[in-house]
């Protein structure tokens, strides 16, 4: 009889992802906790996904209403998309008042690029050298890990991410000005080459950069070179967005700009398959003037009905700032582990979603974390790893985690760095 792992590779193919050495399987979510098929628990540290909890049970019963009285598309009229949509647009600052809705994080941001693109009509697309914004074929353009089949187009630039360890122009102080400069850089060639600058798209976290440390005006003089040239401005909240960062709804808050568009995806109905684009009226109705749009499973009734409980969730149980409280303390405590372990070179964060940077003789120990995200996974604790070299401990658990979970986590931590550091 088959493994699971063997019918798996046989059916999904050999190279499909899995994390950990020994592959977890699970049967069963609950809160910011997993069960694999032998009993076992574990404490998730890592899915942002169930953004409310594993298996909350108002999401569920949303769900399961809905789809036991309607779900069809949105070419026919109904309350629910309308009703979200009036509810998420409230949660913007500024002049962000309509939206499509989309089934993934990869579709939200091949919309926006489009989007750009009607608005501007320019084809040119800056991003980071560092980063990851979906897999469709527009976005995998933007993608560092794997240099698409044919290489990057021409239309696109990758100017370096901010860092660190490894700061783009040789300090923190210096950062800004010198990532504006590889920003402004991009743009003339862009404009040398007759593309033009459609956008920018970032995520306001550098979630995958590995979120350095970086304050409010960071972006100002790359974003004022942008729009210099006709170019809109993409924030990619896709991993920072829905209060995670404890100290604002958003990543474009917390860093003090307005971006033209937003993306959505993940955390948006806690599993159900929902994305979304958030923009100013004038943009979505270019958009859909040039390109037609329209999405068959996007803003269904179901989709709709999940994406609303997890809004009311996070209101009702005070998760953003529970983000922000917990995290604070589960930072301040992580911080506390430098002491013990000489491989600790960097501890940062805001909110739920902080992480650990090693570092041995001078180096990225990459190696290193990588056993680490093995050895706490043995122990029970689930995480994984970040950056340009893979040496960072990604954390960024479900934001109804305590100050009880964030205790296991750092003994759990503190155990396993014993053991493999």
């Amino acid at each position: 009889m088959p493994t699971a792992l063997e019918r798996r590779a046989r059916l999904l193919g050999p190279q499909m992802t899995t994390f950990y050495q020994d592959p977890l399987h699970v049967v069963r979510g609950e809160g910011v906790w997993l069960w694999d098929k032998d009993g076992r628990r574990y404490l998730d540290c890592y899915n942002n996904v169930p953004h409310v909890g594993h298996c909350h049970p108002r999401v569920v019963e949303a769900i399961s209403h809905q789809a036991g009285t309607l779900n069809t598309h949105t070419r026919y009229v109904h309350d629910l998309i309308l009703d979200y949509g009036e509810a998420l647009t409230a949660k913007f600052s500024h002049d962000l008042s309509s939206l499509l809705m989309v089934c993934s994080g990869s579709e939200a941001n091949d919309v926006a690029l489009r989007m750009a693109q009607a608005m501007t009509g320019k084809t040119g697309i800056i991003g980071t050298d560092n980063t990851y914004h979906g897999n469709t074929a527009a976005v995998s353009q933007l993608n560092s890990s794997k240099v698409p089949v044919g290489g990057y187009q021409d239309h696109v630039r990758q100017v370096p991410a901010p860092d660190n360890m490894a700061p783009v122009g040789g300090t923190r102080e210096g950062q800004a000005e010198a990532f504006a400069k590889g920003v402004e850089a991009a743009i003339a060639e862009l404009e040398a080459n007759g593309h033009g600058v459609s956008a920018m798209i970032l995520c306001p976290y550098f979630a995958n950069e590995g979120f350095p440390t970086i304050e409010a005006g960071f972006l100002d003089r790359a974003i004022a070179a942008v729009r210099r040239a006709g170019g809109v401005i993409i924030a990619d909240e896709v991993q920072p967005g829905f209060g995670r960062i404890g100290s604002h709804w958003w990543g474009h808050e917390r860093l003090g700009f307005e971006p033209d568009i937003v993306t959505l995806g993940k955390p948006m109905a806690n599993g159900h398959p929902v994305a979304a684009v958030v923009t100013r009226p004038e943009i979505l109705a270019t958009f859909q003037d040039a390109f037609k749009y329209f999405n068959t499973f996007g803003g269904n009734p179901v989709s709709a009905a999940a994406a609303m409980a997890v809004l009311q969730v996070i209101e009702d149980e005070a998760l953003v700032a529970n983000a922000q409280s917990v995290g604070d303390y589960a930072l301040s405590s992580v911080n506390d582990l430098k002491g013990n372990h000489d491989v600790i070179a960097d501890v940062r964060g805001v909110g739920l979603f902080f992480g650990v940077e090693l570092w041995r003789d001078g180096k990225p120990a990459t190696d290193l974390c990588a056993a680490m995200v093995d050895e706490m996974r043995d122990r029970g604790v689930l995480l994984h790893s970040v950056g340009r070299y893979e040496n960072t401990l990604k954390v960024r658990p479900p934001c109804v985690f305590s100050q009880d979970n964030a205790d296991l986590l750092v003994q759990v931590m503190d155990d396993a760095l014993r053991a493999v550091g």
